[in-house]
């Protein structure tokens, strides 16, 4: 074998193996291919089941957060139902308080109603009354009744006459115009009705005043100047309640006195008491009655119409002769029924030039008039 022939030996040697290395070398990449590919697959599969978990949870998370969502949305709701039911009820309770308010108010001026109705009832002087048998509708009514007392003027040459009967009146007034005769003359008279504006209701505001006082149940016998001065004498002593005196009236239509003291916290203390014994006479007292004065104003006058049923107004009457004459002629002429007349009860005549003021009163019932 020539040397060419070991060297291509040897050259043949050391390429197989190389390539035994290589393959070798290419095994272990290979192995460590599918070492790698196995951890790649195992990632894989790891981060698959990650993906898997992952969505799951964030579906349940989705899921928990739409049922949160729904409970706050029902809590919501829950606490808005609340306040609406909180805001009615306080809607509620602040109707009810202005309610209560006002039944308050009203309760306050209920009783400050009855608070000056007892004043004005402890104002009153006393008076004997005695139960006649009568009764009256509206017995609890805040009212009192008034008798009018009216000032009618007479022009000159005119007369008022007052029939008994209503139906005479009426008779007259249809007629309208009357000859009289007076002897060997007569004269023609007119008749017309007899018609007054008079309050219908009258609503008073009244009030105690401070400074008066009224006494009643006064004696009798006494003379108005001793009785003044008694009076003035016994209220201006401060041992007796009283206190220095400004005036002192007497009240003729009803025989009370009004004592005006200078300070305003002398009266009330009077009142309280209410009897007072005062000296009329040295070693002699009388019990007088000391009760509130009232202040008053009219806050409501309603008026009316009337026409006087029984009176008729004679009018055109010359002065033909004297008044008493004349007056008597015209009583004679108009009770005779031929000329339509009837029994007369009051007659006045007031000859022309003059003026006069005739007073009407109220009639008394016929039980009253028969007593």
């Amino acid at each position: 074998m020539s040397f060419d022939e070991d060297f291509s030996l040897v050259t043949e040697d050391l390429s197989l193996h190389k390539i035994q290395k290589e393959i070798e070398k290419l095994k272990k990449q290979h192995s460590a291919l599918q070492a790698e590919q196995r951890v790649l697959l195992e990632g894989r599969d790891s981060n698959v089941e990650f993906t898997k978990k992952f969505q799951e949870r964030v579906v349940n998370m989705r899921r928990s957060l739409e049922d949160e969502k729904r409970k706050q949305e029902l809590a919501v709701k829950k606490e808005q139902e609340k306040l609406e039911g909180l805001k009615q009820e306080h809607s509620r309770l602040k109707v009810e308080v202005m309610s209560m308010e006002q039944k308050l108010k009203t309760m306050d001026e209920t009783n400050q109603n009855l608070r000056q109705q007892t004043e004005v009832s402890t104002a009153v002087p006393e008076k004997k009354v005695v139960f006649n048998g009568k009764t009256a509708d509206g017995a609890n009514a805040l009212s009192f009744d008034m008798k009018p007392r009216i000032m009618y003027p007479m022009e000159g040459g005119t007369a008022l006459i007052t029939f008994e009967e209503e139906e005479v009146a009426e008779k007259i007034l249809a007629l309208k115009e009357h000859e009289v005769a007076l002897g060997e003359c007569s004269i023609v008279v007119q008749a017309e009705p007899v018609r007054f504006l008079v309050p219908s209701g009258v609503e008073l505001d009244t009030q105690v005043c401070p400074h008066r006082i009224l006494v009643s149940n006064l004696p009798k016998k006494e003379s108005v100047d001793r009785i003044l001065d008694k009076l003035e004498i016994h209220f201006s002593k401060s041992k007796n309640g009283g206190g220095e005196v400004e005036e002192t009236d007497m009240l003729e239509d009803a025989g009370n006195v009004v004592i005006t003291f200078m300070d305003s916290n002398i009266a009330k203390g009077l009142t309280d008491k209410q009897t007072h014994e005062v000296e009329m006479e040295r070693g002699k007292k009388h019990k007088v009655k000391v009760t509130p004065f009232l202040n008053g104003s009219i806050t409501v006058l309603q008026t009316c119409n009337i026409t006087c049923k029984k009176t008729v107004l004679l009018t055109g009457i010359p002065a033909v002769m004297d008044q008493d004459n004349l007056q008597d002629q015209l009583e004679i002429h108009f009770q005779k029924t031929a000329n339509s007349g009837g029994e007369v009860d009051a007659i006045v005549y007031n000859p022309p030039g003059r003026r006069s003021l005739a007073v009407f009163e109220e009639e008394a019932p016929e039980a009253e008039q028969s007593q």
